[in-house]
């Protein structure tokens, strides 16, 4: 693993784990559970304006930051609840769960946008031959699956943190629901990558089948266009 793959992991478990932690402890003495959750909630949304004013753009985890910011205000002009707050960002993944689920319904799957837009971002030459498979029958089946898994797998994991708010305390949750939220997204990121070169060697496969049955139709369509000739 290079430096700066343990740097961006360093990273993200000080600004979505280590400090949130720290800041509830300070702050929760003080004042309570509710404005303690708001204040551990600064970190992580300081960092995504940070990466979205030096990346200036607005993708689609910027606008999942901006609804957990939402959630979190709409909470605390409601009361406060507690609950709310601890299950904001784990209400964002349920919704945007619902998102590829529907997506995948009217056979326009998310993924396939996802992956084109990332491709795009980063100039990858594989983005012209994604876009020439958009209307493959095959291949759309293929961007269906990882859409309706990735549904399903972050519904499962928003359902899976609500119970466990039920159970654990606010210090234990805040630790537990960040490590449960990075397992989920690594373990749908490996299963797309493995299914994603799966797809491709049955494609490549297929399309070494369609052509080699085309080298072997062309001899026997010359063989039967040379006609016997005849008497003289």
């Amino acid at each position: 693993m290079s430096l700066r793959s343990l740097w961006r992991i360093g990273r993200e478990v000080l600004v979505n784990l280590a400090l949130p932690y720290l800041i509830y402890n300070l702050a929760q003495p003080r004042l309570g559970d509710a404005t303690a959750l708001i204040a551990s909630s600064g970190p992580p949304i300081l960092w995504s304006v940070v990466e979205c004013a030096r990346n200036r753009r607005i993708d689609a985890l910027s606008m999942v930051v901006l609804l957990g910011i939402g959630l979190s205000l709409l909470a605390f002009l409601g009361g406060g609840s507690v609950r709310l707050l601890q299950l904001r960002e784990r209400l964002v993944t349920a919704f945007v769960g619902v998102v590829f689920l529907g997506s995948a319904a009217i056979g326009r799957p998310l993924m396939y946008e996802l992956v084109r837009a990332f491709l795009a971002r980063a100039n990858d030459p594989e983005l012209q031959r994604i876009e020439s498979l958009r209307n493959n029958s095959v291949f759309k089946a293929g961007m269906t699956i990882m859409t309706l898994v990735w549904g399903v797998g972050l519904l499962a994991d928003a359902a899976a943190s609500i119970a466990l708010s039920y159970v654990l305390s606010i210090r234990t949750y805040l630790v537990v629901n960040s490590i449960m939220g990075y397992a989920t997204i690594a373990s749908l990121t490996l299963w797309n990558l493995w299914f994603g070169r799966k797809m491709r060697r049955k494609g490549d496969a297929r399309l070494a089948a369609v052509q080699a049955l085309s080298r072997s139709a062309k001899p026997a369509d010359a063989a039967g266009s040379i006609q016997p000739s005849g008497p003289p």
